[in-house]
């Protein structure tokens, strides 16, 4: 399969490209910015360009069999609140119409947690523990709210192609290593705004791939997020501490997720990995 990878030079990018090219696959990467990993070679193509250049990402996929889309600014703060929104929806309509235009049925875009409103809320609201992609939408600021319209895209897009298939990934603190998320998010004061979640990077770029040739149609969301958390307090005390109000699910113990990603287990085949039994 050939598939264009964009923030190919971001870190779940990077990711990606490795590990498809790892299992066979050719790789076409699309950054503003090009990384040494993923830079041309004789096997790969590295095409420079931003998400608002359409005919210059029109151009890029043509060939390509599947996009992989994590171009994106991955939070708020950094940029004004009008920059992070425009820049990711934009983004994500630019690459789903370029892959239409280039006849691309299998596509994969990086989503988040926060499309429901979370960690950027200012108070966070939950129905219950654990969340699944049943969960409504209470989504405020800038990222969260772009993230939620980039699947609202996705959904537009299958009504329109309906041979289109898309998977919208929830990944939350993608990180190397769990130890880099128990530095962040153990002992942090803000911890519960975080829900004590974490994604592996290489359990994403995983999950990304798996998504390409997974049996759906249509378009489909998943949490892919660690099935433990980085707390040594078990969930449901955790819950009972910070957010007593949130009802619980009958058989939610030990030190499962506030993220259920059963869903992706089921669908696309998927696991995390490396995680201690004895905490689930």
């Amino acid at each position: 399969m050939k598939i264009a990878v964009t923030g190919a030079s971001g870190g779940i990018g990077r990711a990606i490209v490795a590990e498809a090219e790892r299992r066979g696959h050719g790789i076409v990467g699309i950054d503003r910015a090009e990384h040494p990993d993923v830079a041309a070679n004789d096997k790969r193509r590295f095409i420079l360009a931003g998400m608002e250049n359409y005919e210059t990402l029109v151009d890029a996929l043509a060939g390509c069999d599947a996009v992989i889309h994590m171009a994106a600014i991955p939070s708020p703060g950094r940029h004004p609140d009008h920059v992070v929104h425009n820049n990711n929806v934009v983004g994500s309509y630019n690459i789903l119409q370029a892959a239409a235009e280039n006849g691309i049925k299998r596509i994969c875009q990086a989503s988040s947690v926060n499309a429901i409103g979370h960690s950027y809320s200012r108070k966070p609201r939950y129905d219950y523990f654990p969340i699944d992609e049943k969960h409504p939408n209470y989504s405020e600021d800038p990222y969260s709210l772009s993230k939620w319209i980039c699947e609202q895209q996705a959904d537009s897009f299958v009504r329109r192609y309906p041979d289109m298939v898309i998977a919208s990934m929830r990944f939350h603190f993608v990180c190397d290593d769990k130890s880099i998320a128990l530095r962040y998010l153990g002992p942090h004061s803000d911890a519960t705004k975080h829900l004590w979640a974490y994604t592996r990077r290489d359990a994403a770029a995983d999950a990304c791939l798996l998504s390409l040739q997974a049996p759906f149609t249509g378009h489909e969301v998943f949490y892919i997020v660690a099935p433990d958390t980085t707390s040594d307090t078990p969930s449901r005390e955790l819950a009972a501490q910070h957010l007593p109000e949130v009802p619980l699910e009958d058989g939610w113990n030990a030190h499962r997720s506030f993220f259920d990603s059963s869903k992706a287990e089921r669908m696309l085949g998927w696991k995390h990995g490396n995680v201690d039994p004895r905490r689930l």
